[in-house]
């Protein structure tokens, strides 16, 4: 199991229940912007363009403490509970009979298609990959073409206070959609737990929204950044 990513193999999940973010249709080919999803309920991850919102971008990352990087001593993906668990509380899309993992693929997939006799598990989608700005039409077949990002890597959040954290705590930060993005595979196997100082999106006009956007999980969870890694987030969006 990947730290910062979880491959699309197949899943195990249940039938769906009315809360989740599944049925015809999906979410669509453009995200909406950080700014107007504070949730992480809405699809993908839209551009952050005006100077208007641009400033709106910078005053939340700075909002963000800084704090050097602690050990990775003890971390495991096991300490942040069973990969897209269904189970963590006080989250969205959790409790909904959905894994977390086809949860987020239905919030930011069109043209789903299911298993049959599922309301869950996707065979195939259409996904407007926003790291890279491409389509990708994906399959069971070729699972591993996207993947799921923790946008603040788990071993990153380990290394910044989860640590010390309860196990139902980092369940939550491992399966809340506001920290999870579906993206092209090997474009999120390059970013591993890297922080936005050594790590970015390919595409540029959307950095400042990935900025933003691992800033809002940040001030969620009451973990800090590393200096490094908030002066390119401010840099991103000025």
């Amino acid at each position: 199991m990947l730290t910062a990513c979880g491959s699309l193999d197949a899943g195990n999940a249940g039938i769906g229940t009315d809360g989740g973010p599944g049925g015809d249709g999906g979410g669509g080919s453009t995200g909406v912007s950080p700014l107007d999803n504070p949730k992480g309920t809405d699809r993908g991850l839209g551009t952050i363009k005006s100077a208007k919102d641009r400033a709106a971008a910078v005053a939340i990352i700075e909002k963000v403490p800084t704090k050097g990087r602690g050990p990775k001593t003890g971390y495991s993906r096991d300490e942040f509970g069973y990969a897209w668990a269904d189970n963590a509380e006080s989250i969205p899309f959790a409790h909904n009979g959905c894994d977390t993992r086809n949860d987020v693929l239905a919030r930011d997939g069109e043209k789903l298609k299911y298993r049959s006799g599922s309301k869950c598990v996707l065979t195939s989608m259409t996904l407007h990959d926003p790291y890279t700005d491409k389509t990708i039409e994906w399959s069971k077949q070729d699972a591993a073409e996207v993947q799921i990002d923790h946008v603040m890597p788990l071993s990153y959040d380990w290394q910044m206070g989860a640590s010390r954290w309860s196990k139902s705590q980092r369940v939550q930060i491992a399966n809340d959609p506001l920290n999870l993005l579906p993206v092209d595979g090997s474009t999120n196997s390059s970013k591993g737990d890297s922080g936005p100082a050594t790590w970015l999106p390919p595409s540029k006009s959307i950095r400042c929204s990935y900025a933003v956007r691992f800033a809002q999980v940040a001030l969620k969870y009451d973990l800090p950044v590393t200096a490094p890694d908030k002066d390119a987030m401010l840099t991103q969006c000025r």
